[in-house]
């Protein structure tokens, strides 16, 4: 089998301008600087007047888009969630029926989300990397820069608030502060490089006790102003004189652990480590258990040193991929394109659309987030124009015989959602 790698290689998406401008737009170095002086290392605080836009990033999401959100979007839980002294409201105290035709009872209610933010409680609206348009595509672009998964909250907090106690996230963020001003303060970690399932809730005196002593970094963000921080970095922060809304985009990275993982689930092809241990072996006994630790350690480590690379990379795909999800697609135009397509038809790729080709003798595979299309080994030269980064027009795919064929491979992807008309 011979894998045909797409233009960003290795199944990553060839990074456009609009990428490296969406991170130029969270950070004030370059990017290589960023990646060798921060990225997973130190926090980095960019001042609204070192990055490139000067109107901020209330082009993201304002505050009059968070209440359009709250008010007429019909939001349901889990997409909000409120705080207040450090402690989660519960969502029965904000959700409820909405009314004739939406009578399910996780729809948030405006008027009850008034009550508790007028009251000092901290609003976080979840997912809106799912949820609004501009943070759709800038999310998407920003995941093509930094090469990882995204996620996006919002957190919208009354004057002189503070929606958290200290802590520590266990993924990187990028805080992007849309309005009003907030005081942070950073503290270095108490556990480095934290995993998802190492949250500061098991280390709570631990962070109390550093958020006590001298802060790594004491600032007020202002609107347009940026904080990157790496994971495990401890934070609290408070809104100033006036409501504040920040964005946090959040990095959802794979670690050395996951390939841990991996390798570990791979290890069970090995017999020597499928062997069941000594009839009667005492447990509780260290000395019983030395022997065969002993020999666990030995075959683990010949099993490490033939584990394939290819094999462990497919597993960490299989990982991110769904991680990250391509460009929205529209049904209606896509299915009306269809229906439309002709020769002189212009098709692209899905922005944002990871993927590879394998040559399987006679068969090609086409590997995408979700699914694998199989297809003649012919239409690889065709499939890789179409997905090569530019407009091409159907009659000009190359590899094929005639136009029936060619629109027979451009039906099949578009229906597929991997191309959408240019």
């Amino acid at each position: 089998m011979t894998d045909i790698d797409p233009p960003g290689g290795h199944g990553r998406p060839a990074a456009p301008s609009v990428a490296t401008d969406a991170l130029a737009r969270c950070v004030c170095v370059e990017p290589a600087k960023f990646a060798a002086a921060h990225w997973g290392r130190t926090p980095l605080l960019s001042r609204a007047d070192e990055l490139p836009n000067p109107a901020g990033f209330t082009d993201l999401l304002s505050p009059a888009d968070a209440d359009e959100l709250l008010s007429r979007r019909g939001l349901r839980t889990p997409f909000l969630r409120i705080a207040r002294d450090g402690q989660l409201v519960p969502a029965a105290r904000f959700t409820g029926s909405g009314g004739a035709g939406a009578e399910i009872g996780d729809q948030v209610l405006d008027e009850r989300v008034l009550e508790l933010y007028a009251g000092g409680a901290t609003l976080v609206l979840q997912g809106l990397h799912r949820t609004w348009p501009a943070l759709i595509d800038f999310t998407r672009e920003l995941g093509t820069a930094v090469g990882q998964p995204l996620q996006v909250n919002a957190y919208l907090t009354p004057a002189g608030n503070q929606g958290f106690a200290t802590h520590y996230d266990t993924h990187d963020v990028f805080v992007l502060q849309v309005d009003g001003r907030k005081h942070w303060r950073i503290h270095p970690p108490v556990l480095p490089d934290p995993l998802e399932k190492q949250p500061w809730g098991g280390r709570a005196d631990e962070v109390a006790a550093t958020a006590d002593g001298p802060a790594a970094l004491d600032v007020v963000l202002a609107p347009g102003d940026a904080l990157y921080l790496p994971r495990g970095w401890l934070h609290s922060a408070q809104a100033q004189e006036s409501a504040s809304l920040h964005l946090t985009v959040g990095v959802r990275a794979l670690t050395r652990y996951a390939m841990v993982e991996e390798l570990l689930a791979l290890a069970a092809e090995d017999q020597r480590l499928r062997a069941t241990l000594p009839f009667g072996t005492d447990l509780s006994d260290p000395d019983a258990i030395e022997p065969e630790l002993t020999e666990t350690v030995e075959a683990l480590r010949d099993w490490l040193l033939r584990a394939d690379p290819a094999a462990i990379a497919a597993r960490l795909r299989q990982r991110a991929w769904p991680a990250a999800r391509p460009a929205p697609i529209r049904p209606l135009a896509q299915a009306a394109a269809l229906a439309a397509l002709d020769a002189d038809t212009r098709l692209a790729p899905r922005g944002g659309l990871r993927w590879r080709l394998a040559e399987r003798g006679d068969r090609v595979a086409l590997v995408l987030f979700d699914r694998t299309i199989t297809l003649p080994a012919s239409c690889a030269p065709a499939v890789r124009a179409l997905l090569g980064g530019e407009s091409v027009r159907v009659g000009d795919l190359p590899g094929l015989d005639d136009d029936a064929d060619r629109l027979t491979l451009a039906r099949r992807l578009l229906r597929e959602a991997v191309l959408v008309p240019a």
